[in-house]
């Protein structure tokens, strides 16, 4: 009997890169149950491309600059993840928007990790931006993506409260430690065929 074949993913970074090395290290070690085929990364510099040299994972650099319009930069991604068979994007820290035709082209196929309780401080400075804001809590949200910025349906969300002792720093590492182990199971949901229920749109998990 032959095993079932593994979904191909491709994960997109654009800077350190540590939830890419999170969710490889966990692949690698058999407990996603689906295969890296390539990683996107828009920086050429980016630490994320050592990451996944350790791992010895195939990558893609696509650096906007070398292409006349967006359209055709996102047409370029495209063109890459089907050549390598992706079924699956998940986004870990990629600085650039996806265009609404991409977006369309990958409806229901494109996973966000972002360090907010969404619809709370969408954008690029959530923690610090809740920090400043004196907030009282803060969270992490794995969403689908969709044409607006950080707008689409939420597959798992987990609040992590802000502490009167904390320093931004100090609440930044509690932040991504959830990211680890939030991103991972939402993409075993998306993988059981489990995200597109209602119900674990707007799941919450408590730690």
């Amino acid at each position: 009997m032959n095993k079932p074949t593994k979904k191909k993913v491709a994960v997109f970074a654009s800077g350190s890169g540590t939830n890419l090395e999170n969710i490889a290290r966990l692949v690698q070690a058999g407990k996603l149950g689906c295969e890296i085929a390539l990683v996107v990364c828009d920086n050429p510099h980016a630490y994320a491309l050592k990451r996944a040299g350790n791992f010895g994972l195939k990558t893609a650099v696509i650096e906007r600059k070398g292409f006349a319009s967006k359209a055709e930069f996102d047409a370029e991604i495209s063109k890459q993840l089907k050549e390598n068979g992706v079924e699956l994007i998940l986004l870990a820290g990629f600085m650039r928007i996806l265009g609404p035709e991409f977006v369309r082209m990958w409806k229901g196929r494109i996973l966000n990790i972002h360090p907010s309780l969404l619809p709370k401080y969408p954008g690029v400075h959530s923690i610090r931006d809740a920090y400043r804001a004196k907030e009282k809590e803060t969270g992490v949200t794995i969403h689908f993506v969709d044409e607006g910025v950080d707008s689409g349906p939420v597959i798992l969300q987990r609040s992590i409260p802000i502490q009167s002792e904390d320093t931004l720093e100090a609440l930044e590492e509690r932040v991504h430690a959830v990211e680890y182990e939030l991103y991972p199971e939402a993409i075993r949901l998306f993988l059981a065929g489990k995200t597109q229920q209602p119900s674990l749109r707007a799941k919450r998990s408590n730690p």
